[in-house]
């Protein structure tokens, strides 16, 4: 039987190699994980979510990114690629920050897949809740017009589920965002 030893790789060598890599991994751990590619449904529910927050908050003091930008969870020694992320934290936004991830987003959404859904809802979710920043985490299906959004209150979490033709709320940076508006184009019916 022969044996392979994975060795944990530290923070900045990950960082080093991501930014020379041809292909996205998170890394958690000391663990790296490549990660899978997307659909075109999951594509344009993303994309339509980071336009409609660019647009929203075009001009203030947060800034939008979508799929490209990592987020670090230090108290999980990780980093994740979320579908669309919001910062509005100096941390994040100052010139001296990082470049290729943030430290302090309050808004968080990823795109369901059948291959991340189970990760996204316990592992990325377990990981976020501990970002002090972070005050929603939203969960957008792609195989039927459903949004969770769960957001930090004074007593703890809050789940909001919206459906169908309902207006999906972004307390954290002030956006009402309708169904129609989050789903068109995406090929997914009421």
């Amino acid at each position: 039987m022969l044996h392979a030893l994975v060795e944990p790789l530290d923070e900045a060598a990950y960082l080093e190699a991501e930014r020379a890599a041809g292909i996205k991994h998170e890394y958690v751990a000391g663990e790296v994980f490549a990660m899978a590619g997307a659909s075109k449904t999951h594509g344009t529910l993303a994309l339509n979510a980071a336009f409609a927050l660019r647009a929203h908050l075009r001009g203030g003091p947060c800034r939008t990114w979508v799929a490209d930008m990592k987020v670090r969870v230090a108290a999980a020694s990780a980093y994740y690629y979320p579908d669309v992320v919001v910062s509005c934290d100096a941390r994040d936004l100052a010139a001296d920050a990082p470049q290729d991830y943030l430290e302090a987003p309050q808004l968080v959404i990823e795109v369901l897949s059948p291959s991340t859904e189970v990760i996204d809802r316990r592992e990325k979710w377990l990981a976020y809740r501990r970002l002090e920043s972070l005050k929603e985490y939203v969960l957008i299906d792609p195989a039927r017009r459903w949004v969770e959004v769960y957001r930090r209150t004074a007593s703890g979490w809050a789940q909001d589920i919206y459906t169908d033709a309902e207006v999906v709320e972004l307390a954290s940076v002030g956006l009402a965002l309708p169904m129609s508006e989050l789903y068109a184009d995406s090929g997914v019916d009421v």
